[in-house]
């Protein structure tokens, strides 16, 4: 290799590195030291199979204080920031998989909106994270499909939520074992108008008022 080409080749390198860095933050990646602390957590304190687990983006995330909402039961978060569904799809086999629940609830959907996605590619990865549950956990292993909420700070992008959330809803309806919960029009005011009182200050996560909201919904899935 001449000269030329070497200085060509590294200047090739260094423009596409970077690139290829970005591209892996962006991917699912980005969450591998967070799923690396859920497995830490097990290891130091290993969760009891049967459980009901949560997963799903950041407003599971940040329910940190779940089992007080349902304390009748043994309850798992293992919700990691701003995933969507491919991310769940991606670490299925470390954060659904090896608990081996009773039940899964699955909040997605809300990020994706938020990326831009397109309701049909959502019931589509939906879709797909279903079969890979029933594959490893068995077809009878209930699934709650949490649909995405409203917010202010996405207020503009409500047809798009509700178009992803009525086609979940179908979905759900006609699978066996498949559960949808409506946490959407629960949110809304007579006027059809998103809670303002429900978020904290980025009017996107929910406050302890949001997540009663919730426990109202999701109580009777948790219990049956």
């Amino acid at each position: 290799m001449n000269f030329n080409c070497k200085i060509l080749t590294l200047l090739f390198i260094g423009l596409l590195g970077p690139l290829l860095l970005s591209a892996q933050e962006q991917g699912p990646e980005r969450w591998e030291a967070t799923i690396q602390k859920f497995e830490k957590a097990d290891k130091e304190n290993p969760p009891k199979s049967g459980l009901i687990l949560f997963v799903g983006s950041s407003s599971i995330a940040k329910w940190q204080d779940m089992g007080d909402y349902f304390p009748e039961y043994e309850v798992l978060n293992r919700g990691f920031g701003g995933s969507q569904f491919s991310d769940l799809i991606y670490y299925a086999d470390r954060v659904i998989y090896p608990y081996k629940p009773s039940k899964v609830f699955i909040y997605e959907g809300d990020n994706d909106v938020g990326a831009g996605d397109k309701p049909k590619d959502i019931l589509k990865e939906a879709k797909k994270l279903r079969k890979m549950i029933a594959r490893n956990l068995g077809k009878e292993v209930p699934v709650i499909f949490i649909s995405p909420k409203p917010s202010v700070a996405r207020w503009n992008l409500q047809e798009t939520y509700l178009e992803t959330n009525a086609l979940i809803k179908k979905f759900a309806d006609k699978k066996a074992y498949t559960e949808y919960a409506d946490v959407w029009y629960p949110a809304l005011d007579e006027d059809g108008m998103v809670f303002k009182h429900i978020f904290v200050q980025d009017n996107l996560h929910m406050n302890a008022d949001g997540y009663k909201i919730w426990q109202k919904v999701l109580a009777p899935y948790v219990a049956q």
